[in-house]
């Protein structure tokens, strides 16, 4: 089948927005990150109440100014990719569109404009600015090996929720036994609370046990969250280790369906299977 060709400014307009190996395209991402993180700073700036009674019609046009500019170059991408809506409905085009959406609602819904934060997973195409795509690899190589690894990783939670439930448990007997009237442990599900908390060794100490047997058993719970906090780790290293891939991975992003990750010598998408 003949492949279509498109116009030469779509594919130099290709090259730039979606490829990291040219001087031109390295540079239009470094500048897209650097306005990402500008916009980034002044949501987050704009939720300081000084800075807003200072300089909230100011910070105000900027953040208009970086949805327009955001908005442009999602049309752009658009215009550059062959199939605009593989790209609209991929995670980096859903990511684009929720970031400058929540700055047009928010005549509507004044407090959707925070919601432009998410802008901030946009950063990820630092790994292809970086000439660090491996690492996409490498994440998805984790990916890959936490999946292999989900049964023993739900065999393990539910060891953790059994352990959990009957400290919960046992710690409201115990304490509602002891001292019914000023005990903390009002509940099963609050001991329960109390039981997650305190096994993961997070100890918020809004809940606390009084009795000394109620004591005892914190303590044997402490111990136990320490001895299981890198149970899950092992297993998905374990996993990682023998599912490990050594291959040299390229900038390049399928045109079609934008999947990047490719083998230098590639010559078909290894998701899509179009022409790369």
């Amino acid at each position: 089948m003949h492949k279509t060709q498109r116009a030469p400014w779509r594919e130099r307009l290709y090259v730039i927005i979606f490829e990291a190996d040219t001087r031109a395209g390295q540079w239009f991402d470094i500048a897209l990150l650097v306005a990402i993180l500008l916009s980034v700073g002044v949501v987050a700036i704009e939720t300081v109440e000084d800075y807003q009674l200072r300089y909230g019609d100011l910070l105000n046009r900027i953040e208009w100014f970086f949805t327009v500019l955001f908005t442009i170059e999602y049309v752009l991408r658009l215009i550059a990719v062959r199939r605009p809506l593989n790209y609209a409905f991929s995670f980096y085009g859903i990511i684009d569109l929720i970031s400058i959406l929540p700055t047009y609602l928010s005549p509507a819904y004044g407090s959707a404009r925070s919601f432009a934060v998410v802008r901030s997973f946009r950063l990820l195409r630092v790994f292809r600015i970086m000439k660090l795509i491996h690492m996409t690899s490498e994440s998805e190589d984790l990916a890959s090996a936490i999946w292999r690894a989900r049964s023993k990783v739900i065999v393990f939670l539910m060891v953790v929720l059994i352990t959990v439930t009957i400290a919960g448990t046992a710690m409201y007997e115990i304490e509602r036994l002891a001292q019914p009237e000023e005990t903390q442990f009002t509940s099963i599900p609050q001991s329960v609370y109390w039981a997650v908390v305190t096994m993961t060794t997070v100890g918020y100490g809004d809940i606390v046990p009084q009795t000394t047997p109620g004591k005892f058993v914190s303590a044997l719970l402490i111990l136990v969250g320490y001895s299981l906090i890198i149970v899950p780790t092992g297993f998905v290293s374990a996993e990682f280790s023998d599912g490990k891939k050594k291959a040299e991975i390229s900038n390049q992003a399928c045109p079609y369906c934008m999947a990047e990750g490719h083998l230098k010598d590639a010559e078909f998408c290894r998701k899509c299977g179009k022409p790369l």
